[in-house]
Formats: structure tokens, sequence, C-alpha cells
């Protein structure tokens, strides 16, 4: 009886664990182009064989770019960045066929400014209730 236990027990956990293996991996920004000097997050997810997906980590991951450094998952963009564009490419440390590579553009256009506290509390913005009808 304690082999049929042990059996089915080793079997549950090998489908488990077969179930939650990564079969692909994507790039999921939240932005369409990346700031210079700051630490830019490149949010990779996996997607796993039973359909759900998985958020990763450098910890899972081997995150690479030619043209800038990765800290974690956080990809840093000096300030006097040049090129308009960086490759960035994401390998499963797992299994190393499973792999993406991107091109992502660097911001060019300048922030807008943003209005000062002074402005704020001057000009507050109208409440979705109070607005006129002409």
């Amino acid at each position: 009886m304690k082999k049929i236990i042990l059996l089915i027990s080793i079997m549950t956990v090998s489908a488990t664990v077969y179930a939650q293996k990564v079969d692909s991996i994507y790039f999921h920004l939240y932005t369409d182009s990346l700031k210079k000097g700051q630490h830019n997050y490149i949010n990779v997810d996996g997607k796993l064989t039973n359909g759900r997906w998985l958020p990763l980590t450098s910890k899972e991951l081997i995150l690479s770019c030619t043209e800038a450094v990765f800290e974690g998952n956080e990809l840093i963009i000096p300030i006097d960045f040049q090129p308009e564009k960086v490759t960035v490419k994401a390998v499963l440390r797992k299994d190393p066929s499973v792999l993406v590579e991107k091109i992502i553009w660097i911001k060019t256009a300048p922030d807008p400014e943003l209005p000062t506290k002074a402005e704020i509390m001057n000009n507050p913005a109208p409440s979705p209730g109070n607005k006129r009808k002409n």
C-alpha cells in the first residue's frame, strides 16, 4: 500500500512540475520607448505549458543588451546615450533554446514641464460631477 501511495505522489509531483514548464517568453513593456538617465524596468513574462503566465526576473533569465547595462531587470540608459534604439535579449536559464529579442527605441522628445504646487493649488481640476453643459 505504501508503494502505491508513493508512486501516486511521485506521479502527481511530476505532472505538476511538467505543467509549470516555461515554453515561451515575451516582453510586456510598460512603455514604447526607454528614457535616458533612468533605470528602465524590462518586464518579461513566461508562458507556461498550462497556458498561465509567470513574471520572470533575472533569477530565471539571462538579460543582455550590447548598447547598455542591466542590473537585475532594469536596463540603465546613460544620460549621454547617443543611439536611437537598443536591442534587448532575454534567455531562459533552464532552457537556453527559449529566448526572445526585441528592439526598443530611446525616447527623444523631452518630458513636458510639470505644473508647480502653486499652479495646482490655484487651478484645481474640475470634479467629474461639476461639468457644465454648453
